[in-house]
């Protein structure tokens, strides 16, 4: 038995679902809906790593006998909450703090004891802490929003479990302490923020005014519903859209602001991260867009 197919199972074991990565990488090993067979489990269906993720024994034997893949960890049906404290980049500067040290920052700062839980090193040097997740909530991932190089990944979002290997290393278990419940108080910092009701004002008689509506409604839901690792480029994109509508005098610019900052804020992005897109993406498109009747 290979290493990589017993760190699968000892994984799957704990009741967290896995699924391949490509050998020596963290990019999920499966094929794209754009080339699904449609047979097999996807017969109904595409069926994405997260949907595919599984703690059986044989398809996990039968999928890592196959090839020394490493090993995805699908966070959001194991319960997981991961917290991942990244290490900076290396033109950064070498006073620039890691997300080991703001991490211990931001439990001082709360008056917090560092929490004692199961530990992952990274291959770079980084770390993941794991923390199951409270039964009542349902958290998504978050970039930066606990503190600077503090991710979080839960539902929407894996993990390379521990055994995997790439260039710069293995993925290594360096506390296996049971794993805790999220303490309350970063949940609290995790939860988004309650809903905004953005009310769409009807100028009276303004051209074009119910499909431009139509459109902001559309991608900002699109906004909403973006993977994790696409927010910040769904958020980009679907304002772009919606700039023309901006130019052309069918919305008011700071109502769409408003509502795709709404939207951004609900799928985790940043005040600040949604703010910038939102304005660089409007200004773009009002530099590039076409007058409405050859448009």
């Amino acid at each position: 038995m290979s290493d990589t197919l017993t760190a699968a199972l000892s994984v799957a074991e704990r009741g967290w679902p896995v699924f391949p990565l490509r050998p020596g990488s963290k990019i999920p090993a499966l094929h794209r809906q754009e080339r699904c067979p449609r047979t097999d489990g996807c017969a109904d269906g595409h069926l994405k790593w997260e949907q595919r993720a599984t703690t059986d024994r044989a398809a996990i034997v039968r999928c890592w006998t196959h090839k020394p893949y490493n090993i995805g960890l699908a966070t959001g049906p194991a319960g997981l909450i991961v917290i991942d404290l990244d290490r900076p980049k290396p033109d950064s500067g070498q006073d620039a703090p890691g997300g080991a040290e703001n991490w211990l920052a931001l439990c001082e700062r709360a008056g917090q004891p560092v929490p004692a839980t199961r530990t992952v090193r990274t291959p770079s040097g980084g770390t993941h802490l794991y923390f199951t997740a409270p039964d009542h909530a349902r958290l998504g991932n978050t970039a930066g929003k606990l503190a600077l190089l503090i991710d979080t990944r839960a539902h929407g979002g894996y993990v390379v479990a521990p055994g995997s290997t790439t260039a710069a290393g293995t993925y290594e278990v360096t506390d296996p302490s049971p794993v805790v419940e999220l303490p309350a108080w970063l949940l609290s910092l995790l939860q988004p923020p309650a809903p905004r009701s953005v009310p769409l004002r009807m100028p009276g008689a303004v051209r074009g005014g119910s499909a431009a509506r139509a459109a902001l409604h559309a991608e900002c839901e699109a906004v909403r519903q973006a993977p994790a690792h696409q927010a910040n480029n769904t958020l980009n994109r679907s304002a772009f859209k919606v700039g023309r509508f901006v130019a052309w005098g069918d919305i008011p610019r700071e109502e769409a602001e408003e509502a795709f900052q709404a939207a951004g804020e609900e799928r985790g992005l940043t005040v600040a991260e949604c703010r910038s897109t939102i304005r660089s993406a409007l200004d773009s498109s009002a530099r590039t867009v076409r007058a409405r009747q050859t448009a």
